[in-house]
């Protein structure tokens, strides 16, 4: 009786070369991951640049909540209140939105979190 030895992997199938649609998809993806981070990085420079007050000239509201109840939400004023807190101006930021303290360092981790596993997945750095 012929015994196979321990190692052998018979069941599993061998490895096929990957397929043109594979990597097109592959490539694809590669592509959106790109744009993905060069892009969220020209968000952030073209923020910095623009002077702290860009966001301060009132305007017609876009929040539903100012526009349908006449009420304003607990996101009313993030994005004053950001710009001034990536000026480093905090006293403005609070001022606009006091929940900055909490929504901006949660959207910076959540964009550093993404980027580093894009940046990983494009072999921009080692994984």
């Amino acid at each position: 009786m012929a015994t196979t030895p321990k190692n052998s992997n018979t069941s599993l199938p061998a490895a096929s070369a990957p397929t043109a649609a594979d990597l097109r998809r592959r490539r694809w993806a590669r592509l959106r991951a790109a744009v993905v981070v060069v892009g969220s990085g020209l968000i952030w420079l073209t923020l910095l640049v623009l002077p702290v007050d860009f966001f301060d000239h009132h305007g017609p509201t876009l929040c539903l909540s100012r526009v349908l109840l006449d009420r304003e939400c607990p996101g009313c004023g993030m994005t004053r209140a950001s710009m001034h807190a990536l000026h480093f101006d905090f006293a403005g930021a609070w001022h606009y939105n006091r929940l900055v303290v909490v929504v901006l360092p949660l959207l910076a981790y959540l964009w550093g979190k993404e980027i580093w596993e894009l940046t990983g997945r494009l072999g921009w750095r080692k994984r």
